[in-house]
């Protein structure tokens, strides 16, 4: 049983466009590399052929994990979130208990994480551990350095 996959709409039109790229562009490319190389002779000690096949073979398992993660892709419709707590798409403010620091960001999930974009993975130590947190709420979020404590100041999508 696969895991299902909460994106934006956004986020899941990206997928889909690398998918294409994929496909429609990088097959094609690598199909033309392990053409020349087999062009160039003897397959048994051709290295340029052995790399062009390599990269082929990763190129087909990374379509097909994207293929996966495509058929188990839902949409979020944001217009229905609560929130009166943390959920995936929800936009939260908040603040480092131990200096006061006041960050946002939005939780997404995993393939959308762009933490310039002050996007965090659901499945990151402080996504996962603000998911459920309403406001108000002290968040203790194990990193490697010991125990953060962020305190939910706002939440909204």
């Amino acid at each position: 049983m696969s895991q299902v996959n909460y994106y934006t709409e956004e986020g899941l039109k990206k997928l889909n466009e690398e998918l294409d790229y994929m496909k429609n562009v990088e097959r094609g490319l690598i199909s033309a590399q392990i053409a020349e190389a087999r062009d160039k002779g003897d397959l048994s000690e051709n290295a340029e052929y052995d790399a062009a096949k390599e990269a082929q073979g990763l190129l087909e398992l990374k379509i097909t994990k994207l293929e996966n993660a495509l058929a188990n892709a839902r949409v979020v419709d944001e217009s229905q979130l609560d929130t009166s707590k943390a959920l995936i798409l929800s936009k939260i403010k908040i603040k480092n208990v131990a200096n006061g620091a006041i960050t946002e960001y939005t939780l997404v999930s995993e393939k959308e994480a762009d933490l310039k974009s002050k996007k965090i993975s659901v499945d990151s130590p402080i996504g996962e551990g603000l998911l459920g947190k309403s406001v108000g709420d002290i968040a203790e979020i194990k990193v490697p350095t010991g125990i953060m404590k962020f305190e939910v100041i706002e939440i909204s999508r």
